[in-house]
């Protein structure tokens, strides 16, 4: 049978022009990893919105898997950002394999 670990997945939302912030934090996080995926569209409480290249305001997702000390600790360092910059950040538990990667 293949044994799973817990660990907690993090989406975090943000403006391209603010991805490396994000990823610095991460790794400062002492996090190993992530992947970045762009976002094209989407409808928030404000209404539908689409990625807008000439404005700068286009979005990606950026995508951590890590145990829960280290999602903490990064998500005490972005929260002083989140309101400012509109960022989302969401984490919940998943069962992964090879849960010393993480």
């Amino acid at each position: 049978m293949i044994e799973t670990v817990t660990r907690k997945r993090i989406e975090i939302l943000t403006d391209v022009a603010l991805q490396k912030r994000v990823t610095d934090a991460i790794d400062e996080a002492g996090i190993t990893g992530w992947t970045i995926v762009p976002v094209t569209s989407g409808k928030g409480r404000d209404g539908p919105w689409r990625e807008e290249r000439v404005m700068g305001t286009d979005k990606v997702f950026v995508l951590t898997i890590a145990a829960e000390d280290k999602a903490m600790a990064l998500a005490e360092a972005l929260a002083p950002v989140l309101t400012k910059y509109g960022f989302i950040l969401s984490m919940w538990d998943v069962a992964v394999i090879r849960g010393e990667r993480f």
